[in-house]
């Protein structure tokens, strides 16, 4: 029995090798941040080299260290995935458009006074609105590396109270 506890904390401390959909993952950030102008050429395919040479996922990391938001802002700022996120709004707004359209038919259709399909294509719109806002951290959550801002290490939530003290 206590040899397979040595196998497992021998196991647990070794490293993790990287997959190639990960090298690949850094290689795509490490060019965005090149065309981006952050990293010049011949730094970009020293990076570029060593993410493809890397074996272990702690050799991946120093790639893009220094590259804001860990580069992950210069590769959500491609072409494709603007055209992308433009695709989903144009989908997303669509789509609320025949809603608005059906329910404005059966507000029609029903005779009342009171323009109540104005109340669920308030949401609709509401909910569009944030769709548009929170484009810049949609590949992010996609990865599963980014957070939104008010889950990110720097946010320390609400610390004073409307007297300007500080909370208890």
């Amino acid at each position: 029995m206590e040899t397979n506890d040595a196998n497992w904390s021998a196991a647990s401390t070794k490293r993790m090798r990287t997959s190639d959909s990960e090298r690949e993952h850094v290689a795509e950030i490490l060019r965005a941040a090149m065309a981006e102008g952050r990293l010049d050429l011949t730094e970009g395919e020293e990076r570029l080299a060593k993410a493809y040479a890397a074996k272990f996922r702690d050799e991946l990391a120093p790639l893009t260290a220094d590259l804001p938001f860990g580069g992950l802002r210069a590769l959500a700022d491609t072409p494709d995935n603007r055209i992308a996120t433009r695709r989903a709004l144009r989908r997303h707004a669509s789509i609320i458009v025949s809603i608005g359209m059906i329910l404005t038919g059966l507000w029609i259709l029903s005779g009342a006074h009171f323009f109540w399909p104005a109340i669920p294509l308030m949401f609709l719109v509401i909910g569009f609105m944030k769709h548009a806002r929170l484009r810049r951290y949609r590949y992010e959550y996609s990865l599963g590396h980014g957070v939104a801002p008010w889950n990110g290490p720097g946010w320390a939530g609400p610390r004073q109270f409307h007297s300007g003290r500080p909370g208890c």
